[in-house]
């Protein structure tokens, strides 16, 4: 006698079920070995090593800060970008700090800083006070100093400029906005991709983005492995790299991730591009779906000194990671770019008469 027809279909479903999960499990080792085996998850799992620093921000809270590379050297500062840390920096700190004094800090409630309490400090000018307080601590009584900012950082940077514009050209000889915008945030992602239209993205994804609820992979599996590479970087990026922004994005707590999410829907900086008055580099990525290419067309169109404009070819949102000796290059040119004139300043100050 057979088995009933509901029976047969449980077992069937059993079947499919198992089938799946051995798959699934089958995936997630060689996602495992691949980026195990891949040099780039070596060096990004390499120590950093800086002199570390704490920074109070205005309101009191506590900012990790770490310093690289030779005390009597030229400054460049580092602004990291939303839900990542200092070390996002990785390849520009150990490329840069032989021949450069680097700082770099954890944005409030990233990394090692503080997460204050309540949520009216999710403002771009709480962002602009938190590098004030940086450069005030780190920065304080040296020549002035680069300032690269990611995303986030970038964004900071602008807000920075707008919030405190005499401080500009007595901190700073050169910015670097790296995957950056001032407006639209929302308006022009591109994380659905494009055939799907912006006002469907603009339904789904800010309250997504906005929400402490939304659902991240707490760890490595083979969807959320995919989705962050999709959204953040290319399918080009190395299992070792994309596990290293994977692991990073899933670190941010959810409050944090959210508040600040909450602010870039409705986040307006372009009244702050004029008060950028040193000479900027602008970068993007060619397939970057958060901040797509646009956002940096316009940055370079208004911007009061806008010495350079490049759209990295083939590269996501994570250009410092993607790309970095790109991006390293670039900020040792401009660094060294505003070096010239303070040696040129310090040249004629000894040959002049006492």
């Amino acid at each position: 006698m057979g088995l009933p027809p509901l029976a047969r279909a449980g077992i069937r479903t059993a079947a499919l079920v198992g089938a799946g999960a051995a798959v699934w499990e089958l995936q997630r080792r060689r996602d495992l070995r691949a980026i195990e085996s891949d040099p780039e998850w070596r060096e990004l799992g390499k120590p950093l090593d800086g002199r570390v620093r704490a920074v109070r921000t205005a309101d009191g809270t506590r900012l990790h800060a770490e310093i690289f590379g030779p005390d009597d050297a030229p400054t460049i500062v580092l602004v990291h970008g939303w839900v990542c840390d200092l070390t996002f920096w990785h390849y520009q700190i150990r490329d840069l700090s032989q021949q450069f004094r680097v700082v770099a800090y954890d944005q409030r409630g990233h990394g090692q800083s503080e997460v204050p309490q309540g949520e009216d400090w999710y403002t771009a000018e709480t962002l602009a006070s938190d590098l004030q307080a940086v450069l005030d601590e780190c920065c304080a009584g040296a020549e002035p100093c680069i300032v690269a900012g990611h995303s986030m950082g970038g964004m900071t940077i602008l807000a920075w400029a707008g919030h405190y514009p005499r401080e500009v050209r007595r901190r700073l000889s050169g910015a670097l906005l790296i995957n950056t915008a001032a407006s639209q945030l929302m308006g022009r992602l591109l994380v659905l991709g494009p055939l799907l239209g912006s006002r469907l993205q603009q339904m789904v994804l800010p309250p997504l983005v906005g929400s402490r609820h939304t659902r991240l992979w707490k760890q490595l599996e083979p969807v959320g492995f995919r989705v962050i590479r999709r959204i953040v970087a290319t399918g080009g990026t190395s299992p070792g790299k994309t596990a290293f922004l994977h692991q990073m994005v899933l670190s941010c707590p959810a409050p944090v991730r959210a508040g600040f999410g909450r602010l870039f829907t409705t986040l307006d900086l372009r009244e702050f591009m004029a008060d950028l008055t040193v000479p900027t580099v602008v970068i993007s990525g060619e397939h970057d779906r958060l901040l797509p290419p646009w956002h940096s067309e316009q940055l370079a169109e208004h911007l009061s000194d806008c010495i350079e404009h490049a759209t990295l070819q083939g590269i996501g949102h994570m250009a410092p990671v993607e790309a970095p000796g790109e991006i390293s290059d670039r900020i040792r040119r401009l660094a060294e770019r505003a070096r010239r004139p303070a040696e040129q300043r310090q040249a004629a100050h000894a040959g002049s008469p006492r």
